[in-house]
């Protein structure tokens, strides 16, 4: 990947289109829609078969607030308090400038492409993500990034909007004004384009498929499972070094302390957002598991072997059927049923009496209500009983959080602040409102950066070519 000083003798253009935008996952999709409504002739240049990105490999979760999908369930949620939500988890590290524009069009953005787009949203009920304050995840019914995916290329294909696959962008051309006159992409028969535009979008998301670039900025990760897409090389990230353009929260990151491995799969949060626990293979409870998953990753990786199990009952066990994730584990018999806990200790080879210290506690602080040792509250309501149900999992890096800083339009900023003339950037690419490292993850931050970042930053080069 690199950044070329644009020759106009020399980097002859094959052809020029107004708008090109780099990577077709949600984000990059949704770029395309936003400006499609202003007739804007683009192409999305896809480097896969098939546009997939970490989007396919998620659960497909975007927040979103003050939404009618909210209202006809009760919920009272405002962008002020997303805002705060979100701010509150990452310890106020985040650009408050961009928290603010996207809580502030999250509920618009959902709308729209549910209205405009026939995507099938509709919100996610019955327990709170660790540091949201009210329900605003909104999902398709299969809740998986894959039907998110499939939904948004169906309504690229009726809005009539070109995307190229097998399109391996490697280079920028720039000129001496900053401006981006073009890409050049390579094709796997080895034959190379250069196209030329008037306005470029970055959507190919961050680092974490870059095993150079872990090691440099998350060098606690490096040996982390990566379950995310492994074209996400850091070429946004590559191409700003280059451009000089302002990279920040390059140590931030999205990790998740729930993969089932095997068979790789994720298992929902809302085990321990309902009365779930994880437990080391010593039978004892290592953290606060309503802290967050992001951060849970590390924990359970420093754990002995780096695999604990998520223990949980009937009650969660049926909540969690509506996820297409957890059908796939039980159908590879992933999840293991145990009668009691001596059966559970002797198949998992755990001291019982640890076990019973375990859940002791964990009734000890319902009734008491107060804290355990390790800051978490139980609720005699959430308390789990037997039977118990048993998964193996472990922490993975899902995808990279830092990248190029931009307005509040998804302008990529120098190293000055100041925006380059014709360059954009949102999702993975783009700096994201997770702080500088994995604890400031906020549950659906990911998606609601491509998606309404991707919306942003589509509609905003529109007006630049319009005007």
């Amino acid at each position: 990947m690199a950044v070329v000083e644009f020759d106009a003798a020399e980097h002859i253009f094959e052809m020029s289109l107004p708008l090109v935008i780099v990577g077709g996952g949600a984000c990059g999709l949704v770029s395309a829609l936003a400006a499609s409504e202003a007739d804007i002739e683009m192409i999305v240049l896809e480097r896969d078969k098939t546009p997939m990105g970490s989007t396919f490999m998620s659960s497909g979760f975007i927040p979103a607030a003050d939404t009618r999908f909210q209202h006809a369930a009760g919920v009272s949620d405002s962008p002020e308090l997303m805002a705060s939500d979100i701010q509150n988890k990452n310890h106020h590290e985040a650009d408050p400038d961009i928290v603010n524009v996207l809580a502030e069009k999250s509920g618009e953005v959902i709308e729209w492409l549910a209205d405009a787009h026939q995507i099938p949203f509709q919100l996610v009920e019955g327990f709170l993500y660790p540091g949201h304050s009210q329900m605003r995840m909104h999902c398709t019914p299969r809740k998986t990034g894959q039907e998110l995916m499939s939904t948004l290329l169906n309504a690229t294909a009726d809005a009539g909007i070109d995307i190229l696959t097998s399109a391996l962008v490697t280079d920028l051309f720039v000129d001496d004004k900053n401006n981006i006159r073009g890409v050049r992409f390579t094709q796997p028969d080895g034959s190379e384009t250069l196209l030329g535009c008037d306005v470029l979008i970055l959507a190919s998301n961050g680092y974490g498929g870059n095993l150079e670039l872990i090691e440099r900025y998350l060098p606690q990760m490096k040996n982390a499972l990566y379950y995310g897409h492994e074209g996400n090389q850091g070429d946004a990230v590559l191409w700003g070094e280059s451009l000089g353009a302002s990279l920040k929260d390059l140590t931030a990151f999205q990790g998740h302390g729930s993969l089932a491995d095997p068979p790789q799969t994720l298992i929902s949060w809302a085990v321990m957002m309902q009365g779930g626990v994880q437990i080391n293979i010593n039978g004892q409870r290592f953290s606060n598991e309503n802290g967050g998953y992001s951060e849970q990753a590390a924990k359970v990786l420093a754990q002995p072997t780096g695999y604990v199990y998520n223990v949980y009952d009937e009650r969660i066990h049926q909540s969690l059927l509506d996820f297409e994730d957890y059908q796939n584990a039980l159908s590879t018999n992933s999840v293991k049923i145990f009668d009691n806990l001596s059966d559970m200790a002797s198949a998992l080879k755990m001291d019982q009496q640890i076990l019973e210290d375990t859940l002791t506690e964990m009734h000890q602080s319902a009734i008491s209500k107060s804290p355990d040792h390790l800051g978490r509250q139980f609720v005699e309501n959430q308390l789990i009983s037997q039977p118990y149900y048993v998964i193996r999992v472990t922490g993975a890096l899902f995808h990279t959080q830092g990248g190029l800083e931009i307005s509040t339009e998804g302008r990529v900023k120098d190293n000055d602040g100041e925006p380059f003339p014709n360059l954009y950037a949102a999702g993975g690419a783009a700096r994201g409102v997770s702080g500088s490292n994995d604890s400031g993850y906020l549950s659906g931050n990911g998606l609601l950066h491509a998606v309404v970042m991707g919306a942003i930053a589509g509609r905003s080069a529109a007006i630049q070519i319009s005007e």
